[in-house]
């Protein structure tokens, strides 16, 4: 039996060597490939496809000056801040260099928890359960 990926995963590991380090650093699998967040902010994300990468607006003019990027669309609605490369523009060296642009933009956005979550060291109430009057 073949498993084939949903993603490339050659693409996936030059992003994740690039921002594993990097404080709030998680993965998602997302959009029939995997998301990589930054502080609950969606970075970049890896498919097949190509390479997703959030670069804000003020960035977005010279991202898209760049090889094989083009605006993001999603739905016949443009994503600003958004840009998508596709995958011939994506060696090593590229991947490196769009990951330099997203990553102090994404830093600088606040931190998001996802919907549920929990804060580290902090008590779940089970449901129904009332609190006790004090």
């Amino acid at each position: 039996m073949i498993v084939t990926m949903a993603y490339d995963e050659d693409l996936a590991n030059r992003i994740r060597e690039l921002i594993a380090s990097e404080d709030g650093y998680t993965e998602q699998k997302m959009f029939g490939g995997i998301g990589f967040m930054l502080n609950g902010n969606l970075i970049a994300g890896a498919s097949r496809r190509g390479l997703l990468v959030r670069v804000g607006r003020e960035r977005e003019p010279q991202a898209l000056a760049r090889a094989g990027a083009r605006r993001m669309v999603m739905r016949g609605r443009t994503l600003e801040g958004w840009v998508y490369v596709d995958p011939p523009a994506l060696n090593a060296r590229a991947v490196q260099a769009w990951m330099r642009l997203a990553v102090p933009y994404v830093s600088s956005l606040p931190r998001k928890t996802r919907p549920g979550a929990r804060r580290p060291g902090s008590r779940r109430t089970p449901r129904g359960a009332r609190k006790a009057a004090s």
